[in-house]
């Protein structure tokens, strides 16, 4: 999955780069397969802006992807590699030998006629299915579930993995992307290989238009703006913000404050992360 470099015929050319798509090999989705998508602009169910810089954007189509992978036993051919707006990954359309269709988030290195399986009998082999306890240690996976049966929550974006690392009665350890190594129940299912589109991480946008084709709206900064406006608002021209360390435009804290809350799993992290070490 090379990525394009555009020749720099123009302000906003000059540093895009896009990806070449080669190993998309359908350009429509399967129709039974997506829902319409409503924009939410980052408001909540009571229409308040939860997140911000969000608005606009392409239409999409939201695909159905089969994040439980249970249907064990059965094997399915890959019939086509496909592009989802909705999230970084290329995604696969599965269709088993039982007649029935899925999507999963396509793993590294599969191809069109690949046969994929899921199951405690799968084999070890990148795309298959299986629980944490038939996984061999140092197997890199990714669609990890952080409970049994209730879907893929780990793992899921473009070019990522975790890697297996040890198992202690009915817990394994899990080296997750940020470094965190995690206590995961062994019932749980992961996919064996890499997430595809490991290139993502290497394109550039190139212009503000991308962003908004994506739904992302402009941020200012808070330096450019008035005080009544921003903590780090005003002052005449370019002047430091006045204060010992950044705030939101709330005047809260806004770097190197932990904001965890969920004190309930904290026993189930073994290691934290490197980046949050040095906070």
């Amino acid at each position: 999955m090379p990525i394009k470099i555009y020749r720099p015929t123009s302000a906003g050319r000059r540093g895009m780069s896009v990806s070449t798509f080669e190993e998309i090999t359908s350009s429509k989705p399967e129709r039974s397969l997506t829902v319409a998508l409503n924009k939410r602009s980052g408001r909540n169910h009571q229409g308040r802006i939860t997140v911000r810089h969000r608005g606009g954007g392409h239409k999409r189509r939201y695909r159905l992807i089969d994040f439980k992978r249970d249907k064990w036993g059965i094997p399915a051919l890959v019939s086509s590699i496909e592009y989802d707006p909705n999230r970084t990954a290329r995604i696969a359309l599965l269709t088993y030998s039982d007649g029935e269709k899925r999507y999963i988030v396509a793993p590294l290195g599969i191809k069109v006629g690949d046969s994929l399986m899921s199951g405690p009998d799968a084999e070890i082999r990148s795309g298959n299915s299986l629980p944490i306890r038939n996984i061999p240690l140092g197997t890199q996976v990714h669609n990890i579930e952080l409970y049994p049966g209730r879907g893929a929550q780990i793992a899921r974006s473009a070019g990522v993995s975790a890697q297996l690392v040890a198992k202690e009665g009915t817990s394994a350890q899990l080296r997750l992307p940020s470094g965190e190594v995690r206590y995961i129940q062994m019932d749980c299912m992961a996919t064996i290989g890499q997430v595809s589109n490991s290139e993502h991480a290497n394109m550039t946008l190139g212009k503000a238009g991308r962003s908004r084709w994506l739904g992302i709206r402009p941020g200012v900064r808070g330096l450019a703006m008035d005080p009544s406006s921003h903590p780090h608002g005003g002052g005449e021209g370019r002047s430091p913000i006045g204060m010992a360390g950044p705030k939101t435009p709330w005047g809260k804290p806004a770097l190197g404050k932990r904001t965890r809350q969920n004190k309930r799993t904290n026993k189930q992290i073994v290691r934290r992360s490197s980046s949050r070490k040095r906070r």
